[in-house]
């Protein structure tokens, strides 16, 4: 069994979606970045390269590269978890702590679980999804920016 941890970060802007593993937030503001900017996505995928001792996305998914440029992040997770099966991995859990001061997630935290469990083929109960704010402080208290930090355990199949 191993462990991987993942993060993401980006700021939000006007006139772009905001998408949260995977799923479409109804809010004026989405998230910067070279591809969707999904951070939950991002996070779980680092957390599972992490895992598997395969570097980073930075590593597999460069924003250098134009190949990149407005990409589905699910891609990067399929990709990603295609590759960890290949090695003879699979994915037990995961956690998701998602940063936001806005806007309240407690709405769509079931959607999001409901969507990253779809993605990893898994049963829902094995994903687990929380919101928090940023209590006002810092660049998500301020309503920014949006984190994620992620989880997951794999075993050898």
């Amino acid at each position: 069994m191993r462990v991987g941890i993942g993060h993401d970060t980006h700021r939000l802007e006007e006139g772009r979606p905001l998408l949260l593993g995977g799923v479409r937030v109804d809010y004026p503001r989405g998230l910067a970045g070279h591809s969707d900017a999904d951070v939950v996505l991002h996070a779980v995928t680092d957390a599972l390269l992490g895992a598997a001792g395969l570097g980073d996305i930075g590593d597999a998914y460069p924003d250098t590269d134009p190949k990149w440029h407005g990409a589905d992040s699910a891609l990067f997770l399929s990709e990603t978890v295609a590759r960890l099966n290949r090695a003879g991995w699979r994915v037990v859990n995961l956690d998701v702590i998602i940063f936001a001061q806005e806007p309240k997630l407690g709405p769509v935290k079931q959607a999001i679980r409901e969507n990253l469990a779809r993605l990893l083929d898994m049963a829902t109960d094995t994903v687990n999804v929380k919101a928090k704010t940023g209590e006002y402080v810092g660049h998500i208290g301020r309503a920014e920016a949006i984190a994620c930090q992620t989880v997951v355990l794999i075993d050898r199949t």
